[in-house]
């Protein structure tokens, strides 16, 4: 087994967002594989990690320049025999770079997005500046560790990385199972309850971070697009917006027919496994969106545009993945109408790809191979 240090630059701990939980679960199983230790900042005191956190960094934005960072991270390599870093997002590359040529261990970037980009769709001015900083970190590293094969391509053609130095290494979900039957009728029967609805009531969910504006921009396609759409369509349903942080010109969004907003819930599995459908109306952001993820291990049948479904192949999710074109709301309207009427199990080849011990052991064996 390798020692392995993984260097996480933002809270993670307790695990209740997507990008939280897919450092904190890749790392919880890929433990089981090598010796891990985490560095990371003061906020992140993580009793129930298997692994060792040595949370030493200051949650400041200067904490990204702080070159003392530098010897302190050296001290750890040599004291636990570090082999490999794996730097979570390419913002510690300088350090990264400084920390391989100096302490000759071997740097995987682990990238959960195209950063560069996703700064670019929201119009930051410096997002140029990041692309060729980012594009230098990857290039200089030994591997590279993709959310998707979308973003692997990219990687390839537009920062010149070799093939053989990157990989897919997704998000995960942590059971290998749908839920039972019996489980969801019983939540669903809750959820009803809760919201004092009628038996027959189709219910709809849609998940996420509302601040975020790919997210932000999915609700305006709900509540103006698909919504009136749907509600010609003369069928009793609900639509259940989840997520914290709404943007205060959206406060009116409990006014809209049909449209419930729960806010953040404390148990999100409640909605997951007693809601008929997930709808994931985003047509941009990069990435891989995680709520589709963890919707479809649920045993959801899904609904969603092209490019919110990246990184999720349809050929096996057992026909319970729905996909229109990024702008085509009437279709999407008549496929969540199709998606109710969908009696299928998610199956095991969506659990082999997705299941995060599957994960964590193919990042594994990159690592037993540099």
């Amino acid at each position: 087994m390798a020692n392995v240090l993984s260097i996480v630059s933002y809270k993670i701990f307790p695990a209740k967002f997507g990008g939280q939980k897919g450092i904190a679960n890749f790392n919880e199983y890929f433990s089981k594989y090598h010796n891990l230790y985490c560095v990371s900042i003061k906020e992140n005191a993580a009793s129930a990690a298997s692994y060792t956190i040595i949370n030493k960094l200051n949650n400041n934005k200067l904490r990204y320049i702080n070159i003392f960072y530098f010897g302190f991270i050296k001290k750890i390599i040599r004291q636990h025999n570090i082999s490999h870093v794996i730097l979570e997002h390419p913002y510690y590359g300088w350090l990264g770079l400084l920390l391989k040529k100096f302490c000759k261990i071997k740097l995987i970037v682990h990238s959960h997005n195209i950063e560069a980009e996703r700064f670019k769709t929201t119009k930051r001015w410096w997002w140029k500046i990041l692309w060729h900083y980012e594009k230098y970190i990857h290039r200089h590293a030994d591997f590279t560790f993709c959310i998707n094969e979308k973003d692997r391509k990219y990687f390839i053609n537009e920062y010149k990385l070799l093939q053989k130095k990157t990989s897919v290494i997704t998000f995960g979900i942590s059971w290998n199972s749908a839920p039972a039957i019996v489980e969801r009728l019983s939540a669903k029967n809750e959820l009803l309850k809760k919201y004092g609805l009628k038996n027959e009531t189709a219910l709809f969910l849609f998940n996420g971070a509302l601040d975020y504006k790919p997210n932000f921009d999915a609700i305006k396609n709900i509540i103006e697009k698909i919504n009136p759409i749907f509600i010609a369509k003369n069928i009793l349903y609900k639509i259940i917006i989840c997520g914290r942080n709404l943007p205060p010109e959206m406060n009116e969004l409990k006014q809209y027919e049909n449209i419930i907003y729960a806010g953040f819930v404390d148990d999100i599995t409640l909605y997951f496994k007693g809601v008929d459908v997930f709808i994931n109306p985003v047509t941009d952001g990069g990435g891989i969106k995680t709520k589709l993820v963890e919707g479809l291990g649920y045993n959801l049948n899904a609904v969603s545009t092209i490019n919110g479904a990246i990184g999720i192949d349809e050929n096996i999710c057992n026909g319970k993945l729905l996909l229109c074109e990024n702008e085509d709301w009437q279709d999407f309207s008549n496929k969540m109408q199709q998606a109710i009427h969908i009696d299928k199990s998610i199956g095991d080849e969506f659990f082999n790809y997705f299941y995060w011990n599957n994960i964590a052991r193919k990042a594994a064996a990159i690592v037993d191979d540099l």
